[in-house]
């Protein structure tokens, strides 16, 4: 049995502050971070309590940024050393000290890093990916595409080493917000940008979600996955396998890459392979309805 787990936590403080971002914009008190820690410590014990029962995948979404906590640099390091752990994958800004990933089963690791203009400088950003490179990292790198971003996006692209995948997350809160010329033009940068341009109708689809992958929370709650609320039990019930059924997806549609990447219709797994937490498609083996365009990055 292989289970990813989507894990986020209490923590909501970022060190940067992007507008477009939801993220939480709080500092946490001292209590704060305790809770979170503790949190964390028993999501860890959990994760290696499970060696010999089950294979895991983990993958860190936290409401603001994880790494420049030196806990969740930690987490990494022991995940990956993990005998039954095959993936540990975060997201991340890439802003805090990287010298711990030389601690991790770099096989392992994955780093979906995100490139925040206006909080900083494109060389201090390429600087950092040059160390992941360095450390024999795997990473992707992403950014949202606002309009006023474009110029960056193009020169991030040219700047970045062949072998690193860019994504583009598409803007979404206004309508129509792309010109069709604007939306070629991106998918010049990320062949799987229209994938992430538009809402994809999901009610009564099968999804992964809920069935090999599930949402967690800081105190154990499942959940099918980030944007369906209902509750479907708790990590650390002693019965809490009986929530892994497959299950149709309740909402009209799914917007966002880390829901409807589990979509089967989409067939993005065959897509993404072993790469599907960190963002990362595969090069070599690709099949299904995306094929042409994951290979054209």
């Amino acid at each position: 049995m292989h289970l990813s787990l989507l894990y986020r936590g209490p923590l909501s403080s970022c060190n940067y502050g992007c507008a477009y971002c939801p993220f939480a914009k709080h500092q946490e008190s001292d209590a704060e971070h305790r809770a979170d820690a503790e949190a964390l410590a028993r999501f860890l014990d959990w994760a290696r309590a499970q060696e010999g029962t089950m294979e895991l995948s983990v993958f860190f979404t936290p409401w603001g940024e994880a790494l420049i906590r030196k806990r969740y640099q930690h987490a990494l390091v022991n995940l990956t050393r993990m005998s039954h752990v095959r993936r540990a994958a975060i997201q991340t800004n890439l802003s805090s000290r990287l010298d711990w990933i030389a601690d991790c089963d770099r096989t392992k690791l994955g780093l979906w890093a995100t490139y925040h203009p206006t909080q900083v400088s494109r060389a201090r950003f390429l600087a950092e990916c040059r160390e992941l490179d360095r450390l024999e990292a795997r990473y992707s790198v992403g950014v949202v595409g606002l309009k006023e971003h474009f110029a960056e996006i193009e020169a991030l692209r040219r700047a970045l080493p062949a072998h690193v995948y860019l994504w583009i997350n598409a803007y979404k809160r206004v309508p129509d917000y792309y010109t069709p010329d604007e939306l070629d033009h991106l998918t010049g940068l990320d062949p799987l940008f229209p994938l992430n341009a538009v809402p994809h109708a999901s009610r009564g689809r099968a999804c992964r979600t809920g069935d090999t992958v599930l949402s967690v929370d800081g105190d154990g709650t499942l959940r099918r996955c980030h944007f369906v609320r209902e509750p479907i039990g708790n990590l650390y019930d002693p019965g809490w396998r009986t929530a892994l059924q497959p299950r149709p997806c309740p909402n009209e549609t799914c917007g966002c890459h880390i829901g409807y990447v589990h979509l089967e219709h989409l067939g993005l797994d065959r897509v993404f392979g072993g790469g599907i937490l960190e963002r990362i498609p595969e090069r070599n083996g690709v099949t299904g309805p995306h094929a042409a365009i994951a290979r054209g990055w």
